[in-house]
């Protein structure tokens, strides 16, 4: 598949190409060129020498989508994996950044409004009111800053502009559905402002049989963002972003596909019964299930142009999270894997870059400043009887289940629930204490620490020989300091201190409450070289190589001793990516696209592993891994009421089959990555007399199939998937008021979101079922 759809693409691109010199008069409509910021400066995204998407706040409108995941799937080679807003995960090309240790660094940029914001759970940001969002694929150290390792996402809100406008839009849709968004715009030629907002709420479209907890997979959010533009002169601009983000999430749906209400069928798209913790306030933080996270963002952003030629550039960042999800990782009514996520933590940045531009020369410089200080604390409560009931039974269940079908013998009942729904693991401690005690409650926490910071130089320079070539070389010189903290509450087990075993339930070491501490410094050089040859104005083909780095991992934890609890140093290394890539953009009279070919290999690829007994993950290096895959958008307007799009990405890769800290990981293809993920559809918008229009885009968007889990592991994994989704509507009174009905997921496909997870290390893997038919109507009113 892979040689014979490059050949194809590749000559479709360069018959684009050479079609250049077509005349244009001779077409119907040529499209509209976007402009965007990806190397720092404004350029038509056709004269950027790398693969860029980049999709304005009126295209995100036209496709119905409202939240990142729902972006993913009109970008190839990106996938956003929202679990809940706590637990994003983020893949382009394949490579995923979800980790949510403190001690951990990203793969993935999420930049809003020019500054890192990529620390996993303070990453989630509303899309309402956005200009535009770019997709950068492949590493952009010298742009995007050193998470960048396989790629960013840049999100830059709406600015104030001068003038009075404004626009209001409520909804209503299935599963109660809620949305009331808007913004308010005022303004001069000196000073402007910009108020907007949205308020998004949906019950749960999992039902909970559970008397004492919600329905789950629900939405409860709400953002504000406030604008500012100051433009004492022509040549100064100074905008000021404050933002505010809140989720109120109900609980994730973690269903058990082998214990009841879903098994023996297995059936993880009908009801789940979470009761969660008895004791959920008193140790979890929360009376239910769910999600309480509150984010913090400002920003201020000074452009001066010094000169005709120099202009200069500083950002300066601010960002607090906290956030407490609590989840009921068994997926079953038993109480025996309850736990918690309180993440907590800020970070600061400071940057200042100045950009010289002439015919000739385009050159940029400047430095960075980064500091974060951050925690996971995963609190954990469990009955005792029930946890050794339920983990036994889970360890013998699958060797057992293999036996009898070799011996024909039927399937024996679950000693953790009973097939009505009840708890038999309930009667374990009464049983293994001889009737002493009925029940013992047990809980313990984990907390690991993050403290961070970062010092970086960097330099790009494009040389333009001729109005044909550019060439771009650049580096950035980092130098960091890592320090990881670790602490952990873990009570002896009062059934294993009766059989003569002195250890908590699960096996963690416990240092008492005192944190453990360590440190380290790591430097790194980060180049990229691009070069970028134009067929014609319209046609420009590129060449990249460029190199990405994810900061090695000080992983700190506890370990026993004689003498008691000691500190466990676990150094990873630094994984690093080295990106090649060549690609072909461009528009011939209606039609535009871009198709891009990828190559990256990777030393020290970093992964997690499970510990079987506690549960507990760890960071290892897996060895070596390589990528491939080709990339491919295009866009044809035929006319002026009606474009046709489509895009797809090929992607094969994975860990290499080579001797590794991880040797059960050989040859398995990356977590997350598709092997095809393709979209299309199309735009109507006409107008049809008397100030109306009518407007709609049907889409359809397919993925092949994904593991969940490094190990892959066909039983946790989703096959291929197709979704269709439309949005339509009528707008009328020239644009001032509209009305439209959207749906996603039209034929309510069932597909899992994730699968694996924490039960998955007890031996029994939860399943994530993702969202079914969504439907609804907006009105919207404009001034």
């Amino acid at each position: 598949m892979s040689s014979a759809f490059c050949l194809r693409a590749c000559a479709s691109l360069l018959a684009l190409a050479t079609a250049s010199n077509v005349n244009a008069a001779d077409l119907p409509v040529e499209n509209e060129e976007i402009l965007v910021t990806a190397q720092k400066i404004e350029q038509r995204a056709v004269d950027v020498p790398i693969t860029i998407t980049a999709i304005s706040g009126e295209r995100l409108r036209e496709l119905g989508v409202s939240d990142l995941d729902e972006l993913s799937n009109y970008v190839p080679g990106l996938n956003i994996q929202e679990q809940s807003a706590n637990n994003p995960g983020i893949v382009i090309r394949g490579i995923t950044s979800d980790s949510g240790s403190a001690q951990q660094a990203a793969r993935v940029t999420l930049y809003y409004n020019g500054v890192d914001i990529s620390r996993s759970r303070g990453s989630y940001q509303d899309i309402y009111d956005v200009e535009r969002i770019e997709v950068v694929k492949g590493p952009q150290a010298t742009l995007f800053g050193t998470a960048s390792a396989v790629g960013a996402i840049s999100i830059i809100s709406a600015r104030p502009k001068p003038g009075v406008s404004g626009q209001l839009t409520a909804g209503l849709g299935n599963f109660d559905q809620r949305l009331l968004s808007g913004f308010l715009n005022a303004g001069s030629d000196k000073v402007a402002g910009r108020i907007a907002f949205a308020f998004k709420k949906r019950d749960g479209y999992v039902n909970n049989l559970s008397t004492v907890q919600d329905d789950l997979n629900g939405q409860d959010q709400f953002g504000a963002r406030a604008s500012l533009r100051f433009m004492p002169t022509e040549t100064l601009t100074i905008d000021l972003i404050g933002t505010y983000d809140r989720q109120r999430n109900p609980g994730t749906a973690f269903i058990n596909r082998a214990l009841p209400p879903a098994g023996p069928s297995g059936n993880v798209f009908g009801d789940a019964w979470l009761d969660g913790s008895p004791v959920s306030r008193a140790k979890l933080g929360l009376d239910k299930l769910g999600l309480r996270r509150d984010v913090y963002d400002g920003n201020v952003t000074l452009n001066w142009e010094m000169a005709d030629d120099w202009q200069a550039t500083a950002i300066a960042g601010y960002r607090k999270f906290d956030s407490l999800e609590v989840f009921d990782a068994d997926g079953s009514r038993a109480s025996w894997l309850e736990f918690a996520e309180d993440s907590r933590g800020w970070q600061g940045n400071l940057e200042a870059r100045f950009t010289y531009t002439s015919d000739t020369l385009r050159a940029s410089f400047g430095g960075n400043v980064f500091h974060e200080k951050n925690l996971q604390r995963v609190p954990f409560a469990t009955e005792e009887g029930t946890f050794v009931s339920c983990t036994v039974n889970a360890l013998f269940a699958q060797a057992q289940a293999t036996v009898r079908a070799r011996l024909n013998l039927p399937t024996t009942a679950s000693t953790c629930i009973a097939p009505d729904n009840s708890v038999r693991a309930l009667a374990a401690t009464s049983i293994l204490t001889g009737g002493r005690a009925t029940a013992l409650p047990y809980a313990s926490e984990t907390t690991n620490f993050g403290r961070n910071d970062s010092y970086s130089v960097f330099a790009d320079a494009t040389w333009i020989p001729t109005p044909s070539v550019e060439v771009t070389g650049g580096i950035r010189a980092l130098i960091e300091k890592r320090r990881s903290g670790y602490s952990a509450i873990q009570p002896l087990s009062t059934l294993l201190l009766a059989s003569g075993q002195r250890r908590s339930l699960t096996g963690a070491v416990d240092t008492g409450g005192a944190i453990f501490r360590t440190e380290n410094s790591f430097q790194a050089f980060l180049p990229r070289f691009n070069i970028l040859y134009r067929f014609s104005d319209k046609v420009n083909g590129f060449a990249t190589i460029s190199k990405g780095r994810r900061s090695p991992t000080v992983a700190l934890s506890s370990a026993a001793s004689a003498t008691g609890p000691v500190p466990s140093i676990n150094p990873i290394a630094a994984e690093t990516v080295w990106n090649y890539e060549v690609g072909l953009k461009g528009a011939a009279g209606m039609a535009s696209g871009s198709i891009g070919v990828f190559y990256q290999t990777y030393d020290s690829f970093q992964v997690s592993i499970v510990d079987p007994t506690t549960g507990l993950s760890r960071t290892a290096s897996a060895g070596s891994a390589k990528n491939f895959g080709v990339e491919a958008e295009l866009l044809v307007k035929p006319a002026r009421w009606l474009s046709l799009f489509g895009n797809i990405g090929y992607i094969d890769g994975g860990i290499d089959n080579k001797q590794s800290i991880a040797p059960n990981f050989r040859n398995a293809r990356f977590r997350l990555q598709p092997e095809i993920q393709a979209s299309g559809g199309f735009t109507v918008d006409t107008p049809l007399g008397n100030g109306m229009r009518l407007f709609a885009t049907p889409s359809i968007t397919h993925r092949s199939r994904i593991f969940f889990e490094v190990p892959n592991n066909l039983a946790i994994s989703q096959s291929k998937v197709t979704l269709v989704n439309v949005r339509a509507g009528l707008s009328f009174a020239d644009e001032a008021f509209e009305i439209a009905a959207f749906a996603r997921n039209l034929t309510n496909k069932d597909y899992l979101l994730d699968a694996g997870n924490t039960g998955g290390s007890f031996g029994y893997p939860t399943y994530i079922p993702a969202e079914p038919r969504l439907f609804g109507a907006q009105l919207t009113a404009r001034f």
